[in-house]
């Protein structure tokens, strides 16, 4: 099974893609595509993890490996923790490991 979501992150301009499969709905391979260097700088640590248990990324008794990971680069290269790419990879691999329904997320930001 594969799971695809596409980001776009908004002011900063730069769009991400995001492949989660699985053969067993619980060990998860992931391949990012972005054009922004702090994203591939994740993809290549995600890498490092691979397979990601989808079970093990919800537990409530540990820190998910992708927001632990996502966490420790977004501070090191000075970036906003805001960033919503992280977040996309955990919905995708709920979603291929057959824990969440796909449905889109969207976020609208206004100035009042």
């Amino acid at each position: 099974m594969e799971a695809k979501v596409k980001v776009d992150a908004g002011i900063c301009g730069f769009k991400t893609v995001i492949k989660a499969s699985t053969e067993d709905s619980m060990n998860v391979e992931l391949k990012v595509v972005s054009s922004c260097d702090t994203i591939k700088e994740l993809a290549s640590r995600f890498q490092e993890k691979t397979p990601i248990d989808a079970y093990q990324e919800l537990s409530p008794q540990k820190e998910s490996i992708i927001l632990d990971i996502s966490r420790s680069v977004l501070v090191q290269k000075g970036c906003c923790e805001a960033c919503v790419v992280p977040a996309a990879v955990c919905k995708a691999i709920q979603v291929v490991a057959g824990l969440a329904l796909p449905q889109d997320v969207t976020l609208k930001i206004t100035r009042q």
